[in-house]
């Protein structure tokens, strides 16, 4: 029997997908699995302790999706809430606890350090959650778990990811309740794909997910597009990093769709790498019912697009703009701003050129996390010690711990380099310019910025029936 638990209290509230997954997966095995989410708990105390009086499991599965808020303003971090959660679970069962989930594998032997939980698993929780559940049945052979992070003779060890090549998710979207996270949170997620193969220095996907694609079959995802239908949910985000890498699999999916006829019944967003952007993609994305389309842009200068080790060019931008817009969609494209190098020249001309480019909407955010293990730490690195680096920026005292929220903005921007930002935007009303940094982690005010975390206008607006990618209905309220 598995207990797994929502430990995000993120607001507007995102559905746990991989719950989903790995309850789906674990039900497929022949297992049981019962589910308790906190997000949607009116008291966490109560909801634990009812469920454990009722129920033994023999093993807790916790999720746990993001770090941080990775906004540089506000700082946030997530890890104090999960020792909390963690500490909850502890006073009402003996059962181990196994961590998961995106943030999770950012950092999968430092959380579990920090937690005092049993087990982590750094990759896919499907196949993994199923192994680790049969190991605590029969002969407890751990390092046959994939991605297992575990104790023994006193000290941590860590098997390879779980990067299964290939990729085979369960469908039947039922064991969470999707309905309220659609009424309360205004879109659900599907994967399409796990992986990433290109070399952005900052991207931490490659950490928690591998560094290669690893894609689904179109049939299946379209089969959980009509299980999610089928609860009438209509309004859909794709998670995957970059939709249109590699190329054939977005077409392939949208074919799906297509000849299903889904486009009829729901309306999706994705993500997308600038390049490569066809114009038969772009068409073939809004026959399957694609309304909206958020662009890792990064930047427009060509210093910074380097650095940043994009591919696509200023003219790329415009033309995605353009194909967009030739087929009905919303685009946004978003910034990353204070990188290796950004001066106050590079950062006016970015500015200057989205605002020639013409997107629906710009999001201007300020300051790249740094994440262990990526190009991003290897150039801060050598820039010398961190203590002393002058573009580091945190709201923590003492050492340097990028297990908490640091970012880099370059200290050419000066002292203020989100008002530097907001200056050279204007009230120009397309971007959503930084806030000012704030002194106290977590209290930085969301209003105006695209920090999705805890925004009240969101929140708001979604209860008046607003449905939609978040920097979608953001804009609409703007407009």
């Amino acid at each position: 029997m598995l207990t797994l638990i929502n430990t995000n209290h993120m607001q507007p509230p995102i559905a746990p997908v991989g719950l989903d997954y790995v309850a789906g997966a674990v039900r497929r095995a022949g297992l049981e699995a019962d589910l308790v989410d906190l997000c949607l708990a009116a008291d966490v105390d109560q909801a634990l302790r009812e469920h454990f009086d009722q129920c033994r499991p023999d093993l807790v599965g916790l999720t746990f999706r993001n770090v941080d808020d990775c906004f540089w303003p506000s700082g946030q971090s997530f890890l104090p809430e999960l020792k909390r959660c963690v500490a909850q679970v502890r006073e009402n069962t003996d059962a181990p606890i196994v961590l998961g989930g995106v943030g999770y594998s950012i950092f999968p032997r430092e959380i579990v350090a920090l937690t005092g939980v049993d087990f982590g698993i750094h990759g896919d929780g499907e196949r993994a959650t199923v192994d680790l559940l049969n190991e605590l049945r029969g002969r407890r052979h751990f390092e046959r778990v994939a991605g297992l992070v575990y104790h023994e003779n006193g000290s941590l060890r860590a098997n390879p990811p779980a990067w299964p090549r290939d990729l085979s998710i369960p469908t039947d979207r039922r064991s969470v309740d999707n309905a309220t996270y659609f009424r309360l949170g205004g879109q659900l997620g599907v994967e399409t794909k796990r992986g990433c193969a290109r070399g952005c220095i900052y991207c931490a996907d490659p950490l928690s997910k591998g560094k290669t694609f690893r894609v689904r079959p179109p049939a299946e995802v379209a089969d959980e597009f009509e299980s999610l239908l089928s609860q009438n949910i209509n309004v859909l985000h794709l998670c995957d990093p970059e939709f249109n890498l590699p190329p054939q699999h977005a077409l392939d999916v949208c074919d799906e769709l297509i000849a299903r006829e889904l486009a009829k019944r729901v309306r999706w967003y994705a993500y997308l790498a600038v390049t490569p952007f066809s114009a038969q993609l772009a068409r073939r994305m809004r026959e399957a019912g694609c309304v909206g389309i958020n662009f890792t842009s990064d930047a427009a200068h060509p210093q910074m697009l380097a650095t940043y080790r994009q591919p696509h060019r200023e003219q790329d931008l415009a033309r995605a703009v353009q194909l967009c817009r030739a087929n009905g969609m919303a685009v946004m494209l978003d910034m990353l701003l204070g990188g290796p190098g950004e001066t106050p020249e590079t950062l006016a001309e970015t500015i200057e050129r989205f605002k020639q480019i013409d997107p629906d909407c710009a999001g201007a955010a300020l300051g790249v996390r740094v994440y262990p293990g990526t190009p991003m730490a290897a150039i801060v690195a050598a820039e010398g010690p961190l203590e002393r680096n002058a573009n580091i920026r945190r709201h923590y005292h003492g050492p340097v711990d990028l297990l908490k929220p640091t970012f880099y903005i370059s200290s050419a921007l000066g002292h203020h380099p989100a008002r530097m930002v907001r200056d050279l935007i204007g009230d120009d009303p397309r971007f959503f310019p930084p806030e000012e940094e704030s002194a106290v982690a977590g209290s930085a005010d969301p209003h105006g910025d695209h920090n999705y975390n805890a925004n009240e206008q969101l929140v708001d607006a979604i209860a008046a029936g607003e449905r939609g990618a978040y920097w979608d209905i953001l804009r609409r309220l703007r407009r």
